[in-house]
C-alpha cells in the first residue's frame, strides 16, 4: 500500500471509518474512494457492484456495518443479521470480481465464545456457544471471517479480519438505549448531571469486565498492518487457522469502574445505581494481543484521555 494506491474505505462516516479516514488523510493518501449511504447502499448488490466497476479499487477497508449495544442487538436481531450479511457479502464479492487482492474486514470480539478462557486467543474461535444478546450480529461477523478465509484458499487473495476490543471515541452513537456501553453511559450520566438528578441508572450489575480501545488507535493498528502486510502475513496467519488478529490494550475494567471514570470526566457527583434486571452480557472479554504486539504495535491513548475526547465530541455534537 503506497500513497498512490486506490483505496475503497467502506463506512467512512462511522466511528471506525472516520478514524481510518482521518489517519489516511493525515498520512497523505489521496486516492481514497468513499461514498455515503445516501449515494451507495452497500446492502444493494447491484449498486455495490457498479461502484467497484466504476472505481476499480486496489485495496478495500471494510468498516461499514450495522452496530449497536445489548438493547439494540436484543430487540432487532433479524436486522443486525441481514444488514451485516448483505454489506459484507456484497463488498467482498465485488472485491473478488474487481480483482482486489487485499481486503481488511473489521470484525468484533463478540464473535468469540461467551465463556472462553481469558485472555482470548485467536484460535478460541468457534470453541463454544456465543453470547445470546448479540448472537445474530456475531454470526454475521463469523460469516464474514469465513468468506475472507474461503477467498484466500480458493483465489489466493489476502483478505483478513481485525478483531478489536470494545471501541469508543469521536463519531460514536450516543443514544442512551441503542448505543454501546461507553457512549450510553456518557449520555446518561451527562443528562443526570444537567438535570440535577441524584442518581444515574446503569444497566446490569456493573460486574462484567470489558477491554476498551480508542477508535483512532484501532485505525492506527489497521494501517500498521496494511503498510507491512507482505512481511507480517506469515507471522500473523497460518494456513490452518482463520485469518484474524486481535487488537486491544491488554487490560480490562469492570463496568462499575468505567462508570466511575466517566463520572470524574463529566464531574457528576451523584450516585450510580445498577439495574440488575437488565442483562450484563458476556461476563468478561479480554483479548490476547500477543500477535500484534510481537510485530511491534501498541495502543497509545490512555483511557482517561480517550474519555475526555469522547465527552468533548458528545458535547459538540449533541
Amino acid at each position: 500500500m503506497n500513497k498512490q494506491t486506490r483505496i475503497f474505505l467502506a463506512g467512512h462516516t462511522g466511528m471506525v471509518g472516520s478514524a481510518l479516514f482521518r489517519r489516511l488523510d493525515a498520512m497523505g493518501y489521496r486516492n481514497l474512494i468513499v461514498r455515503p449511504h445516501n449515494q451507495v447502499d452497500l446492502t444493494d448488490q447491484a449498486a455495490t457492484s457498479q461502484l467497484f466497476q466504476e472505481e476499480m479499487p486496489e485495496i478495500v477497508l471494510l468498516a461499514a456495518a450495522k452496530v449497536g449495544g445489548i438493547y439494540a442487538n436484543s430487540t432487532a436481531p433479524a436486522e443486525f443479521l441481514f444488514n451485516n450479511l448483505c454489506i459484507q457479502n456484497n463488498v467482498i464479492n465485488a472485491s473478488l470480481k474487481a480483482g482486489v487482492k487485499t481486503l481488511l474486514f473489521l470484525g468484533s470480539s463478540c464473535i468469540y465464545p461467551r465463556n472462553c478462557s481469558q485472555p482470548i486467543k485467536e484460535n478460541y474461535l468457534l470453541t463454544g456457544p456465543l453470547e445470546e444478546t448479540n448472537r445474530a450480529y456475531a454470526i454475521a461477523k463469523l460469516a464474514g471471517v469465513e468468506y475472507c478465509w474461503s477467498c484466500n484458499k480458493q483465489f489466493g487473495t489476502r483478505y483478513f479480519s481485525v478483531m478489536p476490543a470494545n471501541l469508543y471515541g469521536p463519531g460514536d452513537n450516543y443514544d442512551s438505549t441503542l448505543s454501546h456501553v461507553i457512549p450510553g453511559l456518557i449520555r446518561r450520566i451527562h443528562e443526570a448531571k444537567v438535570t440535577r438528578q441524584k442518581e444515574a441508572i446503569v444497566w446490569g450489575t456493573g460486574a462484567p469486565r470489558r477491554e476498551f480501545l480508542y477508535s483512532d488507535d484501532l485505525a492506527d493498528a489497521c494501517l500498521f498492518l496494511m503498510r507491512d502486510l507482505e512481511n507480517v502475513w506469515g507471522q500473523l496467519f497460518s494456513d490452518g487457522q482463520p485469518p484474524i488478529v486481535n487488537v486491544g490494550v491488554g487490560h480490562d475494567l469492570t463496568i462499575s469502574e468505567v462508570a466511575d471514570e466517566i463520572c470524574k470526566v463529566i464531574k457528576y457527583t451523584g450516585v450510580i445505581k445498577y439495574d440488575s434486571s437488565k442483562p450484563d452480557g458476556t461476563p468478561r472479554k479480554l483479548l490476547d494481543i500477543t500477535k500484534i504486539r510481537e510485530i511491534g504495535w501498541e495502543a497509545k491513548k490512555s483511557f482517561n484521555d480517550g474519555l475526555q475526547v469522547a465527552y468533548a465530541d458528545f458535547l459538540k455534537r449533541y
